[in-house]
């Protein structure tokens, strides 16, 4: 597994820094060329509103703390996200 975090570390609730979209693909793109089986995690800001983005940059595995846990509703928040990442496909 390789993590790429997407905020500066050092506490929740931050932004999602949009250059990582860059740095994922790249690192996909390694990881598909290796032949190796490595999944590929993202860890911060991650949010309904950008999940799709960041899983078809190659991302497939999130961390989202604040986004769910901040709200009252978990499940409502989860399946948000699931349904946001059912309407990406890879290649």
């Amino acid at each position: 597994m390789i993590l790429l975090m997407s905020v500066n570390p050092g506490f929740g609730g931050q932004s999602f820094i949009p250059q990582t979209l860059d740095k994922l693909r790249e690192v996909r793109r390694r990881i598909d060329a290796s032949g190796y089986d490595i999944r590929l995690e993202v860890d911060g800001g991650v949010k309904v509103n950008n999940i799709g983005e960041i899983a078809a940059a190659g991302a497939d595995m999130f961390v989202a703390g604040s986004a769910i846990f901040d709200k009252p509703d978990y499940k409502k928040v989860i399946d948000e996200m699931r349904s946001e990442l059912a309407k990406v496909t890879h290649g």
